[in-house]
C-alpha cells in the first residue's frame, strides 16, 4: 500500500529506533527532537535497551513481527512524510524495516547508521554492517554517519582532521545514498565541530563553533530526526541539514543547563520551549 506524499498540516515524522531507558538518546530523543522542531512525532521501536548516561548494561531486541506489526500500523493510518531510522541492531530488522520502506514509500528517509554510543559502547552488530549497507542506505535521501561510522561504512581508518574526512568523500557516496552529512564532531582538537554535507556532485561545508561540554548524549539521534522534521514541513535538503545543524548546536549549548546523571548528559532538547527555528 502506498500512501500519499504530499506535505500536509501536520507535518508527522516516523522515528525507527531504540529505546533509550536514560531518555536522553534513542527514541526518546527523536521525540523530543521531532517535537521540538515543529514535527509531529511517532514511533516504532526496535530494541530496548537498559541505559543512563554512564553506558548501555543491555539489549532486547523487539521480535521481527512485532516491528513489522508496529510498521504496519503507523503507515496504514497516518501520513508519514519523513521517516527517521536509527537503532536497529541486528541484520533481521533492518531487512525488516528495509521491506516496509520499499512497500509504503514515504516521500523523505533519513538514516543515521546507529553503531557506537557516546560512552563508547557497540550498539549494532558487526555482521549486521553488510546488511545495512546493501538493503537499506541505497534507499536513503540523506545517511548522517559520525567520524567512526564512516570508518565502519568503508573500511577506512577514523579520520584525525579535515582533510582525512575529505578522503572519505568519493567512498561514502558509493554507499548509494542520495546524500551523507559526516558529522566531523569527533575531531575534538578542533575549535569548530564542522560537517560535510555530501551531495551528487558538490560538498557543503557546515561550520559551527565547538561547544566544551560532556553532554552530548543522543546528539546524533537528535540532528537526524530534526532534519527529518525540517524535511516534511517542506524544506530542501540543504535548507533541512542547515536547520538541523542550527538546532543541534543550540541543544548543545544549552545542555549544561540540566542535571540529568552522572556520566553523559543529554542535550537540551527544548532549551527555548518550543523552538522551531526558520
Amino acid at each position: 500500500m502506498t500512501l500519499p506524499t504530499q506535505q500536509t498540516k501536520t507535518p508527522i515524522v516516523l522515528t525507527i529506533a531504540g529505546s533509550d531507558s536514560g531518555g536522553g538518546a534513542g527514541i526518546q530523543a527523536d521525540i523530543k527532537a521531532i517535537s521540538a522542531t515543529g514535527g509531529y512525532a511517532c514511533s516504532v521501536i526496535t530494541a530496548i535497551t537498559a541505559q543512563n548516561t554512564q553506558g548501555v548494561s543491555a539489549i532486547f531486541p523487539i521480535p521481527i513481527e512485532h516491528v513489522a506489526h508496529q510498521l504496519d500500523a503507523v503507515f496504514s493510518d497516518l501520513n508519514i512524510v519523513a521517516v527517521k531510522v536509527g537503532m536497529l541492531a541486528d541484520s533481521n530488522i533492518i531487512r525488516t524495516v528495509a521491506e516496509k520502506i520499499k512497500q509504503y514509500r514515504p516521500q523523505f528517509l533519513v538514516v543515521d547508521p546507529v553503531m557506537v554510543a557516546t560512552s563508547g559502547d557497540l550498539l549494532l552488530e558487526t555482521d549486521a554492517i553488510s546488511t545495512l549497507k546493501s538493503e537499506l542506505l541505497p534507499l536513503a535521501d540523506i545517511i548522517t554517519p559520525n567520524l567512526p561510522e564512516g570508518a565502519a561504512l568503508t573500511g577506512l581508518a577514523i579520520p584525525n582532521n579535515e582533510d582525512e574526512m575529505s578522503n572519505m568523500i568519493v567512498d561514502l557516496r558509493l554507499l548509494g545514498a542520495k546524500s551523507v552529512l559526516l558529522k566531523g564532531g569527533h575531531l575534538e582538537k578542533d575549535e569548530s565541530s564542522n560537517d560535510l554535507l555530501i551531495l551528487k556532485d558538490t560538498v557543503d561545508e557546515l561550520r559551527a563553533k565547538r561547544i566544551k561540554t560532556k553532554n552530548t548524549h543522543g546528539t546524533g539521534c537528535s540532528l537526524s530526526s530534526a532534519i527529518a522534521s525540517y524535511l516534511a514541513q517542506g524544506n530542501d535538503l540543504q535548507k533541512a541539514v542547515q536547520l538541523g545543524k542550527q538546532y543541534i548546536s543550540e541543544a548543545i549549548a544549552h545542555a549544561d543547563e540540566l542535571e540529568v546523571g552522572e556520566g553523559h548528559g543529554p542535550v537540551n532538547h527544548f532549551f527555548n520551549g518550543h523552538t522551531q527555528l526558520r
